[in-house]
């Protein structure tokens, strides 16, 4: 795990980069941050988590960082340790954690609940939706710390970079550790209510787009051409042929729609 900093004193702000080593895209944004260091009006933890696994450009080394919050010192496993130190060091950070995924090429966040830090900064972030997945949080970081969590893109693509570049940038200023102004839109909220299980097979098909409702009757996926019907309307979210080994995704409900935020906390 690396770890750095901008400005002085203790920070209250955190930026994570890499749970995942086969997601590079935030350690980009991370890395050019530090080359660029600017000077900032609150002061901001950066971190690389997992260098190990983006070393060997694998998701993890012996499980999914991602799951293993919020660890243990003696844990077998090298993420199990691993969530424990980064646990401890996030300690009362707000902290925003970059992703990508093989499902959407538009950002989006994922929140735990949201909160009123959520409501008044992530719609000033440049997404194109909010999913609250306290349903499925268990293991995550935001189980453990204060996270707002954004996709970036789709995986190991130049443009998901950029976007994590702009996403970090944005989150930022939304919380006036950069100056400046962000913009704010109106965000469609998401609640992940089921998993999407699929059947071991050779090859699958997704029939739908994620964030756009799915209406009962309608085939939405394949494995070896087995076709699956929506038994009831949802929204699909995260949903790919192959992100996952034995999921397609996630069904959600449409919450809400936030509009101008409040002053971020």
């Amino acid at each position: 795990m690396r770890v750095a900093q901008l400005g002085s004193g203790t920070p209250e702000l955190a930026v994570v980069a890499g749970i995942h080593g086969d997601e590079p895209c935030g350690v980009r944004a991370v890395e050019r941050l530090l080359d660029e260091c600017p000077t900032v009006e609150r002061p901001v933890k950066l971190v690389v988590a997992n260098e190990e696994a983006l070393e060997r450009r694998v998701r993890f080394v012996d499980e999914d960082l991602n799951r293993a919050f919020p660890g243990d010192p003696n844990a077998k496993t090298h993420e199990g340790r691993l969530a424990h130190r980064l646990v401890d060091e996030l300690e009362g950070c707000l902290t925003f954690s970059m992703h990508s995924t093989q499902s959407h090429a538009e950002p989006f966040a994922i929140v735990n609940g949201i909160s009123e830090t959520a409501r008044a900064v992530v719609p000033q972030l440049p997404v194109a939706a909010m999913v609250e997945t306290s349903n499925f949080a268990e293991g995550r970081l935001f189980s453990a710390v204060d996270t707002v969590e954004v996709e970036c893109g789709m995986q190991g693509s130049e443009t998901a970079a950029q976007n994590a570049d702009r996403l970090t940038r944005s989150f930022l200023t939304a919380v006036g550790a950069l100056p400046g102004d962000t913009m704010h839109s109106e965000l469609p909220v998401y609640q992940l209510t089921d998993v999407i299980r699929k059947q071991e097979a050779d090859t699958y098909e997704v029939f739908v787009d994620n964030f756009t409702e799915v209406d009962a009757g309608d085939p939405f996926a394949a494995a070896d051409g087995d076709t699956q019907v929506a038994e009831e309307p949802f929204y699909p979210v995260l949903m790919s042929p192959n992100g996952y080994r034995d999921v397609f995704g996630y069904a959600a409900e449409k919450l809400d729609v936030l509009s101008s935020p409040t002053a971020a906390d």
